[in-house]
């Protein structure tokens, strides 16, 4: 089985329904790291020095990889992340070895024969 890291920067607030979108669409679980900033074209603004943007979380989704685009797609939908700029960004990329993840192997292996 192969797998695909999904990396997802989303606004704080979108989290929840990413994640519950995810899992809907497929992904068993993810890594959550919280309160990251970044920056996209133009700069955000200030107010008396204190800048004014939203909180951004990553999300980490180690997906097998003929649910991974449907995962990917659910997201970016859920989150909006074409709706508007600054709404999040979601990427795809191969894994190339894993360990860790037999019990999801066992779990997928009925959900990807039926999607094949």
């Amino acid at each position: 089985m192969h797998f695909k890291l999904l990396v997802v920067f989303v606004e704080d607030t979108k989290t929840e329904q990413v994640m519950k979108a995810a899992r809907e669409a497929g992904a068993t679980g993810a890594t959550v790291i919280n309160n990251a900033r970044g920056e996209g074209v133009t700069k955000t603004k200030t107010f008396f020095g204190l800048t004014l943007e939203t909180q951004r979380d990553v999300l980490l989704f180690i997906t097998e990889e003929h649910l991974s685009r449907k995962i990917l797609e659910t997201i970016g939908e859920v989150g909006g992340f074409d709706d508007a700029p600054g709404r999040g960004i979601a990427i795809q990329l191969d894994v190339e070895d894993a360990v860790g993840v037999a019990h999801q192997i066992q779990t997928l292996t009925n959900v990807v024969e039926e999607e094949i």
